[in-house]
């Protein structure tokens, strides 16, 4: 389930926060991206204003983007004229379905206690060889940021054990500085994995 306060802020702030993020994508998703081959399918989780599942249609990519929003799935349809579907990162149900599945600062709103069933999830979508990316805001606990959202806040060895729990193998990292939506600088971990 989404974090109550999680959800308020992002439903009722969905029109400012999709007005303020940055226009271009992420920067680690073309590097993502060049792993697939042509045409491969390719989940999204927390899609938010859709700024990356645009450039990932831009690409060629076979898309399903998501977000377990209403607001922002309305954004990101408004904006950038794609399909997107509202689904929470616990609704995830399918069965070697996607070559990959993209999750850009989004997996930090779940709570840690919850995420290894979602890395589960996602092993089990994912294809075979599947690749897998995502990104944290690093940290030595769960808390609240200072717009009130929950962040699991794990430091490095967390995530890295996390997901060897979940199966995946750590193909790549990036322990990176960066600011957050509330203004904080802090330390980011970026992972790719794949399922063997």
């Amino acid at each position: 389930m989404i974090d109550p306060a999680t959800y308020d802020f992002y439903q009722s702030q969905a029109p400012h926060f999709s007005l303020s993020s940055a226009i271009n994508h992420s920067r680690h998703l073309d590097g993502f991206l060049d792993r697939l081959n042509e045409g491969a399918r390719v989940l999204e989780l927390g899609c938010g204003a859709g700024r990356d599942a645009a450039r990932i249609v831009e690409r060629g990519f076979d898309l399903d983007a998501t977000d377990g929003i209403p607001a922002m799935v309305a954004k990101a349809q408004e904006r950038h004229d794609i399909k997107v579907r509202l689904m929470r990162f616990d609704e995830l149900d399918a069965d070697a379905q996607y070559d990959a599945v993209w999750a850009h600062a989004c997996l930090l709103h779940c709570p840690r206690g919850e995420l290894p069933d979602v890395l589960a999830s996602i092993f089990r979508a994912l294809k075979p060889e599947g690749w897998h990316y995502a990104s944290f805001k690093l940290g030595s606990g769960e808390g609240r940021d200072l717009l009130g959202r929950l962040h699991n806040f794990p430091d490095a060895d967390w995530v890295r054990d996390t997901y060897k729990d979940a199966g995946f193998a750590l193909r790549d990292e990036e322990i990176f500085a960066g600011k957050g939506s509330d203004g904080t600088q802090r330390d980011w971990i970026a992972v790719t994995v794949q399922r063997p």
